[in-house]
């Protein structure tokens, strides 16, 4: 098995690259989602925060028996919905992410890998992942957690979900959060015409 799994960011962007200020396509979005049939669904603590309170009245049918592994990037120790993300349907578990400095509190996931000092250590938080069998990890969150795997080079493939807008003051957010990657080259790997969006997959190349 690879020392690391095959990592895909999957984005609805605008035509300037936002991924905030326009109405996306969501279903769209999470139909071609399921191309990588991921193995883990890897997700920034901030992302789960801006969904807590919506999370918290969907229903619960409980975890996914053959859906993707939910693994959070925490940290700070911010998340405390684990369960309901447990029981949401979408997956078959949840794993934080911490780091050996990460505050112990009263409210822990039901179960927790501990890579970095400081931070999570992305690389050795993949490593880990793929040890456990996990081949392709698909990245589902904002633009700190993509800008951090693109500047070390983590990122093997990206998918963009072009819409037809330009998003204006509303677009605040870029893909690949608020500082500019370093330059890598990537390769066409497909583009498809879905109505009036397009969308368009790069691999990195070398």
């Amino acid at each position: 098995m690879s020392e690391l799994p095959h990592v895909v960011v999957h984005v609805a962007v605008s035509l300037e690259g936002a991924t905030t200020g326009f109405e996306l396509d969501l279903a769209r979005f999470y139909a071609l989602a399921q191309t990588w049939r991921e193995d883990v669904t890897l997700v920034g603590a901030d992302t789960i925060l801006a969904q807590e309170a919506a999370l918290a009245t969907v229903p619960k049918p409980g975890p996914a028996e053959n859906g993707p592994l939910l693994a959070v990037v925490d940290s700070c120790a911010r998340v405390h919905s684990w369960r309901a993300l447990r029981d949401a349907g979408h997956w078959s578990g949840v794993l934080a992410l911490r780091a050996a400095s990460t505050p112990k509190g009263a409210a822990e996931s039901s179960e927790r890998l501990v890579v970095g000092a400081e931070r999570v250590d992305l690389r050795a938080a993949l490593a880990a992942l793929a040890g456990r069998g996990a081949s392709t990890v698909r990245v589902d969150s904002g633009g700190a957690l993509t800008g951090a795997l693109l500047a070390q080079g983590l990122l093997d493939e990206v998918s963009l979900l072009v819409h037809p807008v330009f998003a204006g003051h509303g677009g605040h957010h870029r893909w690949f959060g608020p500082s500019h990657p370093p330059a890598r080259a990537f390769t066409l790997a497909g583009n498809e015409t879905i109505g009036d969006l397009v969308w368009l997959r790069y691999r990195a190349s070398g």
